[in-house]
């Protein structure tokens, strides 16, 4: 797995807004829906895209566009025309003055639109909700990326086209899937661009060594991975590997590896069904206990803060342990009095050393990591500094 796929395998889209939108000029839609993302393929017809305080934008037919949230925007068929209609959040549709446009603009299967064979025709893909991992993706993102037709070849516009109308089982997922390899395409095309200023662990999947690295790390989070396990396994020095993989990545193996772990856990406690135990063992945290006190300390929350908060839900403090972290026995004693709390003691002291243990070793490797890379600096810094001298 490279990190473009890791990243876009947890949020990948889920029951994701898709439409065809038939329009006759003048139409000017106000986009205030605050989605992380959107795309927009141009099918027949032109259209303008401005985000404010910007310069407007054209598309023209098979252009694809990709709009990165919340920042608010206009798609129109001309620069000038007035905003006619506003998209709020959960892509509810009125006039400006807040009459709901939904009924009247329905024009069947994920159509919408003033008229059936209108002359702009659009599509629209948008992911509703965010995702840890996709945020280290979305800070890489300008906010409007265009990619031309001309510049690339896919068939995937096209194919969503096609399917995006028709009505049968199972065609929330097809179509899930669809947005999914038409967002990879396009940032794929993007990021391979000079003056996209690629980020440094998409650039870093070039190279021979750190790329393989990556990917090892992408693979299998919940290896007990150490610099030196992947130094023997890509077939270079400790040393030489830190120096390299910090280079070219802009951080230390053992620290991408901690952010990648806990974006990943970010992601999967969104499923209703995870237990933070569960996350915990996916990502390579021996205990729900471990997972949380990391998590929080880079977080700020706790994982069932984040879940709640990633659901919409309000967030109460909760004075005792959770429950899904305690042994049933323990949770039965919990509020009996003194004996109770000395039986949960015993095992809090157990995962409070785990979680010491474990992060000494992670802060040992960053530190020797650190150590490496300043050598490495005052090294190559030497010649220069002694010709200033």
């Amino acid at each position: 797995m490279d990190a473009l796929a890791g990243l876009l395998d947890g949020p990948r889209a889920r029951q994701a807004f898709l439409l065809r939108c038939v329009l006759d000029p003048p139409w000017s839609l106000r986009i205030r829906d605050e989605a992380p993302l959107s795309i927009v393929s141009v099918v027949r017809g032109d259209a303008w895209v401005t985000f404010d305080g910007a310069d407007p934008v054209r598309l023209e037919p098979g252009d694809v566009a990709v709009m990165r949230g919340p920042d608010h925007y206009t798609v129109a068929d001309d620069p000038g025309t007035v905003p006619q209609i506003v998209i709020h959040p959960g892509q509810r549709c009125t006039t400006l003055d807040g009459r709901e446009l939904h009924d009247e603009m329905d024009l069947g299967v994920r159509t919408w639109g003033t008229s059936a064979d209108g002359a702009s025709v659009l599509l629209t893909g948008t992911y509703q909700v965010n995702g840890e991992i996709s945020e280290r993706l979305l800070r890489a993102l300008p906010t409007l990326v265009v990619v031309r037709r001309g510049d690339w070849d896919s068939p995937l516009v096209g194919l969503l086209g096609d399917e995006i109308t028709r009505d049968e089982q199972g065609q929330s997922a097809v179509l899930d899937r669809l947005l999914d390899l038409l967002l990879i395409a396009v940032l794929r095309v993007w990021f391979d661009r000079p003056e996209a200023a690629a980020p440094a662990w998409y650039q870093a999947q070039s190279d021979p060594v750190v790329g393989r690295a990556l990917r090892m790390l992408h693979n299998n989070p919940a290896h007990p991975w150490t610099v030196a396990s992947l130094a023997a396994r890509s077939g270079l020095s400790r040393a030489a590997l830190a120096r390299r993989f910090t280079d070219l990545v802009g951080e230390p193996p053992m620290s991408y590896l901690t952010g990648w772990r806990l974006a990943l856990a970010a992601d999967l406690l969104r499923e209703p069904d995870a237990t933070v135990a569960a996350v915990a063992r996916q990502v390579g945290y021996g205990s729900a206990f471990a997972l949380s006190t990391a998590f929080k300390r880079v977080h700020g929350v706790s994982p069932q803060e984040h879940r709640k908060r990633s659901a919409g839900q309000e967030v109460v403090a909760d004075p005792g342990p959770p429950a899904e972290h305690q042994d049933p026995a323990e949770g039965r004693t919990h509020g009996g009095g003194q004996r109770g709390r000395q039986r949960l003691r015993a095992p809090a002291a157990t995962a409070a050393d785990e979680v010491h243990d474990q992060h000494r070793g992670e802060d040992g490797d960053e530190a020797r990591d650190e150590d490496v890379a300043r050598t490495h600096r005052v090294a190559t810094q030497a010649p220069v500094l002694s010709q200033i001298t």
